[in-house]
């Protein structure tokens, strides 16, 4: 059994993640108390706390950030990059065997966005992003989880600890898909049938990218469900993880007799 920290337990992806992880020994941390999640709060830009908060873990999964990827300088950049350096830093004090560093799609999203001011928009045909190529961040949030990558690999290679930067796609119910393009124009559906990741494959995801040997250190994941009018390559991340995802956002919204919730764990 492996003893995984969690930060940013209480958000959506973490709660698919706790889940995932429900026969590891979890240890979890939130910004604030929630009623229906036992967690211990954590100031992820107090390095001190950091440090002392990972004693005894094999495994820190950092979910914590500032999510928004229309917020301005200010509202990313304590959070998302001193906040990054410390996760980092006490994973390296504690000795820990992995870091699973919560990336984006928007680490690489720019050529493919209508501009920065939607940063949640495709257009036209966009080219395919492998998870090797450069990176070309849409936003200011987008250029944070460039920094965060970049760390990552900085202490990969400094300390030899296993870094997965997972570019995380948009994690939503079916229900939630169909009502987000329902409210959108061509280039914001083009986007959500992209980058769609359902409950179930988050779930196959955060498994996979928590407990999988990796062949190299750092490692790049995309983390979509296998949408038909994906742009993000998932083939590395399915040979590399032995990920297997199941969901298909066309087939969820171009069939409108479809009451599924796509929860399936099969």
């Amino acid at each position: 059994m492996t003893d995984i920290a969690i930060t940013g337990a209480s958000g959506r992806v973490g709660r698919e993640a706790i889940e995932a992880l429900s026969d590891e020994t979890l240890t979890l941390f939130s910004h604030s108390e929630t009623e229906d999640l036992e967690t211990t709060t954590i100031e992820i830009a107090d390095r001190d706390a950091f440090v002392d908060a990972l004693g005894d873990q094999d495994v820190l999964i950092h979910l914590a950030a500032t999510p928004d990827p229309r917020a301005e300088w200010d509202a990313v950049s304590g959070p998302n990059v001193d906040g990054v350096y410390n996760a980092y830093e006490a994973a390296a004090e504690h000795g820990l065997e992995r870091v699973v560093f919560a990336s984006s799609n928007h680490a690489v999203n720019m050529g493919n966005a209508v501009s920065s001011i939607r940063p949640e928009s495709t257009i036209g045909s966009p080219g395919v992003v492998r998870p090797d190529d450069p990176p070309d961040p849409d936003t200011y949030y987008g250029v944070t989880k460039v920094f965060g990558e970049a760390m990552g690999s900085y202490y990969a290679h400094r300390t030899g600890m296993d870094v997965v930067n997972l570019r995380i796609g948009w994690l939503l119910s079916r229900d939630e898909l169909r009502e987000e393009v329902a409210d959108r124009d061509a280039a914001g559906e083009r986007y959500a049938r992209a980058m769609w990741l359902s409950p179930g494959d988050c779930r196959r995801l955060m498994r996979a990218v928590a407990t999988r040997s990796l062949s190299k250190t750092p490692t790049v994941a995309h983390g979509i469900s296998r949408n038909s009018e994906r742009f993000l390559s998932l083939t590395e991340t399915m040979l590399e993880f032995d990920y297997h995802p199941q969901d298909d956002a066309a087939a969820v919204l171009d069939d409108a007799d479809d009451g599924r919730d796509g929860l399936s764990t099969t």
